[in-house]
């Protein structure tokens, strides 16, 4: 894996100010296909309050498939999957959901449609709008997804947002661009551990990224390195993508 052993991600707590730190996860789970235990493993190894998913499981069971991933991580469902033909939210008990609403992007013919998870919660005094996304592996439909996917954090109606999941595309593509280019890209600005998040065998590149409205401060993101009881192996087992996370102060909402 790219990247050094660097200091522990601080741990999630709620502070003197009302401002909450919190422990965001990206992982693009491949339905669910692969080794189901190291991908637990790896989940609960980075404590996260909020995991935003891509590839959930999207047909038979899906629903039982999700939710015994969630029983396995110490986490709760919070919106998506198939409704959203593949992104999710989980998110811990720290979280007071205060609303949720998946979001289908309009089809192209011949490709896979996509679609938006999307929440509204609380971490004490602090109100957060939450996105996950699977963007197209077609250049022009992801590129308007780009567009799409920001006007939901805008419609939103909060002050910060943490957004994040598989762009399908390098920084340095218009599509990653034009996302980046109204957020924060919180590996760009606070890199921390790994960079590239595929392929978990040979990671030669990042397309999988976690994002923050402007007034959010970063204090780490990366492919986690050094978890506790995860190997190698457990990180090329679980999926076909490295994780994403990321540590965030998150300030009292002004207009809460």
């Amino acid at each position: 894996m790219d990247g050094m052993a660097t200091p522990l991600l601080p741990n999630s707590r709620t502070e003197p100010d009302g401002s909450a730190l919190i422990r965001v996860l990206s992982y693009n789970i491949r339905s669910m296909r692969d080794d189901t235990d190291a991908l637990a493993r790896v989940i609960r190894a980075c404590a996260p309050d909020l995991v935003l998913i891509q590839e959930a499981p999207r047909f038979f069971r899906w629903r039982k498939k999700l939710a015994r991933l969630a029983r396995a991580t110490d986490l709760v469902i919070l919106t998506g999957g198939a409704t959203t033909t593949g992104p999710a939210i989980l998110c811990d008990l720290r979280a007071t959901v205060e609303r949720t609403e998946d979001v289908l992007l309009p089809p192209t013919p011949g490709l896979h449609r996509r679609g938006l998870a999307t929440a509204v919660v609380r971490f004490a005094g602090v109100r957060l709008g939450v996105v996950s996304c699977h963007l197209s592996l077609d250049d022009d439909e992801r590129y308007t997804q780009a567009g799409l996917f920001l006007d939901r954090l805008a419609s939103l109606g909060v002050e910060h947002v943490v957004a994040g999941g598989d762009l399908n595309e390098r920084p340095d593509g218009p599509a990653f661009r034009r996302v980046a280019e109204g957020l924060q890209d919180c590996h760009a600005v606070a890199p921390w551990g790994g960079e590239n998040t595929w392929t978990p065998a040979d990671p030669y590149q990042r397309i999988d990224a976690i994002f923050a409205t402007k007034g959010i401060e970063v204090l780490g993101c990366g492919v986690p390195v050094g978890l506790p009881g995860v190997t190698q192996t457990d990180l090329r087992a679980a999926t076909d993508h490295l994780p994403v996370l990321a540590a965030l102060r998150i300030p009292a909402d002004s207009t809460a």
